[in-house]
């Protein structure tokens, strides 16, 4: 996934810093995705989001607001209303681009934030709520020891997540006004909100209310386990999955048609976890996870590649029959294939050779009314299904690196 830094001016004239994450291929739509409170652009979650995102098409920006990541500016005269100014502004920038944003997708504050922008930046069609407060109020809590002390002397350092912050009353006073309930009623977009029912920054009841206040089309996915910030891979990993499949509904993703010389288009491949082995596999419109056993160091969340090598020969196979059946018009009413994949050492390989051979094995089951004749030719046919064939001849794979 190729990522580009990106600058644009945030509600005070100030830089903000960002990442375009650009899909490998054609370009379909574009999102944004705004952080948490006092978070950053480049948390796991945003970057898995992203990532999954890209694979289909959806080129996204990530930004850091303003005084928060690698943004100028200074965040103790920062507030809810100028998140969201910042949010309309990333979204001018891209449109300057020819990127016009078409989806939003904000987690914690950022959350509440892309809820209140959506209806001030054209043409969104897909806003998601991650772990989102129905209140921004409701962010007080996490500095309420503080709040006393920014009473008294207009702002106060506080401590959150380690890290210290200067909170000034402005921040209080605009949070305590910024309700959502008639902007999260007036959406032109569908929503998808996800919560945590565990999730002790903002509860889950925060989720009910958001739901409760928007009309159809929308949906209300629970994350489970995950914690507020999504910090485990797997929920990182299940949030992306959800969200890159309730998209599809919402926007026109179609790609161009791929060359003459290759039909079916190109099967892309990304790595989706520098620290294991999980594969993003995009193939149009169709997306798979690839990966490895635990026992050899993966995650066991997708397939091996071995796997799916065995899988494309047992659904060629099961093609294959069913195409010869309904031609001559046989009475098969099911078919399955079990593929099992072995190394052996190859018979005539010289003794002194490590080469081995690989052995897929077949079980074929055929249901209906065939007589034996019949199903003896559906077992003729099993072998000229096209994957078979290639597996058998071998084939030629070359290579170029960029």
């Amino acid at each position: 996934m190729p990522t580009e830094r990106f600058t644009f001016a945030g509600h005070g004239g100030h830089d903000l810093a960002a990442r375009l994450d650009l899909p490998d291929g054609p370009h379909l739509a574009t999102a944004i995705f705004a952080h948490c409170f006092t978070c950053s652009k480049d948390i796991h979650a945003a970057r898995r989001i992203a990532g999954r995102l890209a694979m289909m098409g959806i080129a996204v920006l990530r930004f850091d607001f303003t005084g928060l990541g690698h943004s100028d500016g200074e965040f103790e005269n920062t507030h809810f209303t100028s998140n969201v100014e910042d949010l309309i502004l990333a979204a001018k920038a891209l449109s300057a681009r020819g990127m016009s944003p078409q989806m939003l997708i904000g987690h914690s504050l950022g959350g509440a934030a892309v809820l209140k922008a959506t209806s001030q930046i054209p043409g969104i069609h897909a806003v998601v709520a991650i772990g989102a407060p129905f209140d921004p109020s409701h962010v007080a809590h996490t500095f309420a020891d503080a709040l006393p002390a920014i009473r008294r002397d207009g702002s106060a350092e506080v401590s959150l997540g380690g890290r210290p912050f200067r909170i000034g009353q402005t921040f209080v006073d605009d949070i305590s006004q910024g309700s959502l309930a008639q902007a999260i009623g007036g959406l032109k977009a569908a929503l998808l909100v996800l919560h945590a029912p565990r999730d002790e920054m903002v509860g889950i009841d925060n989720a009910t209310e958001i739901f409760r206040a928007a009309k159809h089309p929308k949906s209300f996915v629970t994350l489970d386990t995950a914690d507020h910030l999504i910090t485990r891979a797997a929920d990182a990993d299940y949030a992306a999955g959800v969200i890159a499949a309730w998209v599809t509904r919402y926007l026109a993703l179609e790609p161009p048609a791929p060359p003459p010389d290759v039909p079916e288009g190109i099967v892309r491949v990304s790595e989706a976890d520098a620290n294991g082995f999980l594969q993003d596999i995009q193939s149009g419109p169709h997306h798979a996870l690839a990966d490895e056993p635990k026992l050899h160091g993966g995650t066991d969340r997708g397939m091996s590649p071995y796997g799916f090598l065995a899988a494309g020969l047992g659904a060629c196979t099961a093609m294959t029959i069913r195409m010869y059946a309904r031609r001559k018009n046989w009475a098969l009413t099911h078919v399955s294939v079990d593929v099992s994949h072995s190394k052996v050492h190859a018979q005539d390989a010289d003794a002194l050779s490590p080469a081995k051979l690989d052995t897929f094995h077949r079980v074929i089951r055929l249901e209906g009314d065939l007589g034996p004749d019949e199903r003896t030719k559906l077992r003729e046919i099993a072998d000229k299904c096209p994957v078979h064939r290639t597996l058998e001849q071998s084939a030629s794979i070359s290579t170029e690196l960029v």
